[in-house]
């Protein structure tokens, strides 16, 4: 025979090995880690279902999956272990954070404003000040507007009606 013939074969061989070796690193991974769940600890099922462990017995854990809630699993029913912060994350919401509570940014912008309400001739005053000029957005007074709806509807009026071919669709 020759050696392009067999090359085929070695080359898919040589594949086949490494990927049943990765996939029986990982069993061991998996079985590595179901064997050292500890009470206490967030688990995930492979059904998706967050609990905590109760009780760890030879092939079976007792779940507790809520108040009064206990459901007895196979061990090779757990996805996978947690750590604390991300079981909180997921099951109560909360958020570990190691930021301070200063850089939060608030629900609305008025507390970021220097002035409220309240203190617009003071704000005012304190920009005048500062030497801050003020920045025209383009925002119209409201009697502007109102004027300019008036003006367009008296266009509109004064139009003449447009011909058409004499088929309207009234019937």
């Amino acid at each position: 025979m020759n050696a392009f013939t067999l090359l085929p074969f070695i080359v898919l061989i040589a594949a086949m090995f490494l990927m049943t070796r990765s996939a029986k690193k990982k069993q061991q991974q998996a079985a590595q880690m179901r064997n050292e769940v500890q009470p206490g600890s967030g688990v995930r099922t492979i059904g998706g279902m967050y609990a905590t462990v109760k009780e760890v017995n030879e092939d079976t854990v007792l779940l507790d999956a809520g108040p009064g809630v206990e459901l007895l699993f196979a061990k090779s029913a757990i996805g996978s272990v947690l750590t604390d912060d991300e079981y909180n994350r997921i099951v109560h919401g909360i958020e570990h954070d190691l930021k301070s509570d200063a850089d939060l940014v608030p629900d609305d912008a008025s507390s970021l404003t220097q002035f409220h309400d309240a203190d617009e001739p003071a704000a005012a005053a304190a920009a005048a000040a500062s030497g801050d000029k003020a920045v025209d957005l383009g925002k119209e007074d409201a009697d502007d507007q109102e004027d300019d709806v008036a003006e367009a509807v008296v266009a509109e009026a004064d139009e003449e009606p447009k011909k058409t071919d004499g088929d309207s669709g009234a019937k």
